[in-house]
């Protein structure tokens, strides 16, 4: 990887959470190799360290900065670590999060379940918003990204923790994008597809009631490049008519 100073997203700082793994890693390094200054806001220390020392290797920059986006202080200093050590703040993709296989239809998944899935996808994506978008303003505007996913478009069984925080996600980034335009602020969703990252390869191979889900992917399940290069498109300047839309990245599966 070279980093190149005339990239697509030269001389932007870009926060991407849950940077040291998966489609979060390879938008982070794909980010960085189109002249983005990348800040890796990471829950795990060794995952994040890895991804921006990759970075710094090629010729790209970037820091890393241990985060849990479920907890107000820790999405705090995420913000503080990115404007005091890089000065600004243009691009906020929100991809951390996920869901879990004790989620169920909503007669049979637990509350703590429930609370789980609100707390990581939608409360995280909210306070990383909350705490982001002051020093976006203060930079002059800039694009946040978030993640719903393909289930809360469509539906589908036995994720009904998921689906509701997923949904509630895209609610409230169409939301956002009306309140913050004025800012110069864009904020639009990728809905992903089944991905084939480390995590949802061991799925797709060991749980078969995964496959008809699978079968309506018409051009095969998704790759995390093809999700990470969505979000680059959303976060460059040739996106910057775009904002309140929730892209779907799902190889045909919303339309099949």
């Amino acid at each position: 990887m070279t980093a190149t100073l005339t990239g697509r997203l030269a001389g932007k700082v870009a926060i991407i959470t849950g940077a040291g793994a998966g489609i979060g890693r390879t938008a982070a390094l794909l980010f960085a190799r189109e002249g983005a200054i990348v800040v890796a806001g990471e829950l795990s220390e060794s995952a994040g360290v890895s991804v921006i020392d990759e970075i710094l290797a090629a010729g790209g920059m970037g820091s890393f900065c241990k985060t849990d986006i479920s907890e107000t202080e820790s999405v705090q200093s995420l913000i503080d670590h990115t404007i005091s050590k890089h000065g600004h703040l243009d691009i906020l993709y929100n991809n951390a999060g996920g869901s879990s296989q004790k989620d169920n239809y909503i007669t049979k998944v637990s509350d703590e379940e429930f609370w789980k899935a609100i707390k990581l996808d939608l409360y995280g994506t909210w306070l990383c918003c909350r705490y982001g978008i002051p020093a976006m303003i203060k930079s002059g505007g800039g694009s946040i990204i978030n993640v719903t996913s393909i289930v809360a478009l469509i539906g589908w069984p036995t994720r009904d923790a998921y689906t509701a925080a997923k949904g509630g996600i895209s609610a409230l980034t169409r939301s956002m994008a009306v309140e913050y335009a004025k800012d110069n602020i864009r904020v639009n969703a990728l809905a992903p597809g089944a991905t084939r990252t480390e995590r949802v390869a061991k799925i797709i191979e060991n749980v078969p009631e995964i496959q008809p889900m699978l079968a309506r992917h018409m051009l095969g399940p998704c790759d995390p490049k093809d999700i990470a290069n969505a979000a680059l498109y959303l976060a460059s300047d040739e996106a910057a008519r775009v904002t309140g839309q929730i892209l779907s990245v799902d190889s045909g599966m919303s339309i099949n």
